[in-house]
Formats: C-alpha cells, sequence, structure tokens
C-alpha cells in the first residue's frame, strides 16, 4: 500500500508498510497511478502504461523512471508486505506504565469546549484525597510488573486547586519508588490561573513535563476560556506561563497547549502568537465536540482547516530557514525511526498501559472516559480492576477497526483516539471520520515540511 500526493511543489510518495518516504520526479510519480491497483511493480512495465506516458517522456526517461521503482520495490520500500498483523493477537497481559491522576474534579474556569463538563466531569465538584492519590500510586506500582519508568499526570478540572495533594503524592512516590526499583515521571497540566513563584518552583523541579493550557490570541482565548464570572483569563497567565517558561531549563519539557474552533480558522496566528510570547513548544489542536454546538468544526470546514495546515507548515518552513524555528506538536514525525511496532498498532496505550484515577478512586480506561460508569474498570480503594476489559482495549489496534485496515496512514495515528471513537460514533473501533481526515492532512504537511529542510 502507498500514499501519493503533491503538496508545495513536492511529488510525495509514502510506501506505509515500510515507512519510506520518497521524492519522486514526474514520470515515476505519474507511473504509479498504473501500478496501485496491482501494488506491485511487475518485472517488465505494464504496456498501457508506457504508451499513456510516450507522449509525455521519452523512451530513455520512462526505461529509467520503471527501473527505479522496480529497484525500491525489490529493496522493500515501495508496495513492502505488511510484516505487521502477525503482532496484533500477542499484545495482551502489558504491565500498566502510566496513569491520569484525576487530582480535581473542579475548575476555576469554565471552558464551553471542556470535554470534562467545565470541571467536574459530571459527577459533581470534588478533590482527590491524599488517600486515594497514595492507593493510586500504590495501585500503579502493583501493576507495572518488571516496568522502572512509571509516568503519573496530575490532572483536573484544575490540578492547581488540590496542589498540596499534588506535593504529598509526588513525596509518597518519591519516598518508596527506590524500595519498589521504580523511577516516577511527573506532568502537570494547568490553566495557569493559580500560578504562584512557589508553584512554578515546584512544578519546574518535579514535573518531567508541565502542559500550559491557552488557546493564543487575547480574543480567542478569552472568548471560550472564562473564568466563573465570565471574564477572561488570558491577561492573567500570559506572564506566569512566561515566567514558568523562563524558569523551566533545558532539560525539561513543556508545551503551550490550545484548541482551535470554528471561530479561529486562521489558527495559523494563535500558533505564531503563542511562539512570539516565548513558547517554542506549541501544540493548537482541533475541537472535538459534539457537532451541533456553534463552534464545532464540521466537515464542511475541513478544506479550510487543510489549507491553514499548509499555511502553518509553510511559516514553519520559512522560520526554521530564518533561525526562528520552533515545535508544533502534530508536525513532529520521526521517519529515520519512529515509534516501536505496538505503538504503530494500538498508539496511546488506552485502558491498556494507561488509566485514569478519580477523586472517588475509580479507575478508567482515560480521562476522557472519565464520568462514563460503563466504562469503569475498578477502584484503587477495594482493589478491584476488570483484566477482560484491559485486553479488550489492548487488542484494540489498527487491524481490528475495518476502517484502518486500508488506511495509509494506520502506523502513525494507530487508530484514533478511542474515547473520540466510541462518544462520537459509537464503538471504539470505528474512528471518528474528521479526526481521520485532520490526522491525515496533518501527516502530509509533516512530511512536507522534512523534505523542504532536507534540501
Amino acid at each position: 500500500m502507498i500514499h501519493k500526493y503533491r503538496l508545495n511543489g513536492y511529488r510525495i510518495v509514502m510506501d506505509t508498510n515500510s515507512g519510506a518516504v520518497h521524492l519522486f520526479e514526474e514520470a515515476p510519480f505519474l507511473m504509479l497511478d498504473y501500478l496501485e491497483k496491482e501494488d506491485s511493480v511487475p518485472e517488465l512495465p505494464p504496456q498501457d502504461m508506457m504508451e499513456a506516458l510516450r507522449g509525455q517522456f521519452d523512451e530513455e526517461t520512462l526505461t529509467q523512471a520503471y527501473a527505479e521503482l522496480r529497484e525500491l520495490y525489490t529493496s522493500g520500500q515501495l508496495f513492502s508486505a505488511d510484516e505487521y498483523e502477525k503482532f496484533a493477537t500477542m499484545m495482551t497481559n502489558a504491565p500498566i506504565k502510566s496513569m491520569c491522576l484525576n487530582i480535581a474534579h473542579d475548575c476555576n474556569l469554565r471552558c464551553e469546549y471542556c470535554f470534562a463538563a467545565k470541571g467536574d466531569f459530571g459527577r459533581g465538584r470534588m478533590l482527590m484525597p491524599l488517600e486515594v492519590a497514595k492507593k493510586a500510586i500504590d495501585f500503579l506500582i502493583e501493576k507495572s510488573g518488571p516496568r522502572h519508568n512509571l509516568e503519573v499526570d496530575f490532572f483536573g478540572g484544575e490540578p492547581l486547586m488540590n496542589f498540596d495533594v499534588v506535593k504529598e503524592t509526588v513525596a509518597y512516590a518519591r519516598s518508596i519508588e527506590k524500595a519498589h526499583n521504580k523511577n516516577f515521571r511527573f506532568t502537570i497540566t494547568t490553566n495557569g490561573l493559580l500560578l504562584t513563584d512557589d508553584k512554578i518552583d515546584f512544578i519546574n523541579r518535579e514535573m518531567s513535563n508541565v502542559v500550559l493550557s491557552i488557546d493564543g490570541r487575547k480574543e480567542v482565548n478569552d472568548r471560550l476560556r472564562v473564568r466563573t464570572n465570565g471574564s477572561g483569563s488570558y491577561d492573567t497567565i500570559v506572564p506566569r506561563f512566561q515566567k514558568l517558561v523562563a524558569t523551566r531549563g533545558k532539560d525539561k519539557d513543556y508545551y503551550a497547549r490550545g484548541t482551535f474552533t470554528k471561530y479561529n480558522l486562521d489558527f495559523t496566528e494563535d500558533v505564531l502568537h503563542l511562539v512570539d510570547l516565548g513558547f517554542d513548544q506549541v501544540s493548537v489542536e482541533p475541537v472535538v465536540s459534539d457537532p451541533k454546538l456553534s463552534y464545532s468544526i464540521q466537515e464542511e470546514d475541513l478544506p479550510r482547516v487543510f489549507e491553514e495546515y499548509e499555511r502553518l507548515a509553510n511559516t514553519i518552513i520559512a522560520r526554521k530557514k530564518e533561525g526562528r524555528g520552533f515545535n508544533f506538536f502534530h508536525f513532529m514525525l520521526d521517519l529515520n525511526q519512529g515509534p516501536c511496532a505496538i505503538k504503530r498498532l494500538r498508539g496511546c496505550s488506552c485502558g491498556n498501559e494507561y488509566v485514569a484515577v478519580t477523586p472517588e478512586g475509580d479507575i478508567f480506561p482515560c480521562h476522557q472516559f472519565v464520568g462514563e460508569d460503563e466504562w469503569k474498570m475498578g477502584n484503587v480503594l477495594d482493589g478491584s480492576y476488570d483484566m477482560e476489559r484491559k485486553n479488550m482495549f489492548a487488542l484494540a489496534n489498527v487491524y481490528s477497526k475495518e476502517q484502518c485496515k486500508n488506511c495509509w496512514a494506520k502506523f502513525y495515528c494507530s487508530g484514533g483516539c478511542n474515547a473520540n471513537n466510541w462518544q462520537y460514533e459509537g464503538d471504539i473501533h470505528k474512528p471518528h471520520s474528521i479526526a481521520c481526515a485532520l490526522e491525515q492532512k496533518r501527516l502530509e504537511c509533516a512530511v512536507m515540511i522534512q523534505a523542504a529542510l532536507a534540501e
């Protein structure tokens, strides 16, 4: 299986199974139109192809182009065989490696598009007691088996509303990690309203990664990211985020994370605004919400969004060549090595190697399933844990999702977000169609960026 496309003057060909990416001249690029249905490059060139192209190219050009295609095919870089499907049913019984601690089911913002029902996940506003947090750490250690490196993400709501428990949880984990041969890596996601110098110091010392929630330009951010009284948050959070990043150090990760909606389809401006504020690690992601809502991105918006991704890609190329580069999360792509085979097949490990824990101790497949009781997997307080459901998620991969099997992008998106698939398509095995289209476009742009920067 291959995917071929033109973008920004490049003729790009991606081989799905091998991961090889090629830049072609016109003749071999056009030849692929005649070979795709056969999914191979036979030893002798098809006569109908040669006859059709003789009016555009001389015989030597055609002969050389076909020889190049044939060489790529025989070396396993074009129409390569699928070597992954045999692993699809062999991925159960993996130990847990990461956990989302919903440390606060409360928030001091009321963001309109919030998937967490504006902070409480539809379960009532509450903060996680330290007892539950400690039991969650114990659960992760117990279920992690021989894994040494473990990850815990403090999430909400707004986790800084329960900051004392955050600190005590970190201290507890650190106090027992060596005894269990574990190493904890902590992250936190915050809207920034409660940041103080002391909190910034703690975060920069203890958190390996921090996600700073801000949507971009003031007018964009303050339209949907509002306080409980309806006022905006931009003026308060920007200087606090800038201070956190300025004092963070080069060995710790962070990124400014925004959401774009139907209201700001010119989201390149928001990305550049964040960069110009001093944030060189940026993610501005499309809203995923009920299509009936006014700010939701609809199928009819996709051409405009695709145009904007191309605009952003060209801007990234220009800035990097000028020495003013920055990273945009959805365009970060490793074409040389990339993720391991298992991650290519099932993606984020939702419900299998990754779980979320609520303030009440309930275990869910991930933070986006929280509040949906039919997906509850157990509770850290009573020790219950649904292994049957865990194995179901372990086997949710690109081969168990019918629409993914023949998709050229399957080993990059790994079947999409299980929570979004269930919420908007009614089945974790049915990819969300708009999300698929967006992911495919981002991949095309990401590959094109690498082609341009390699020149």
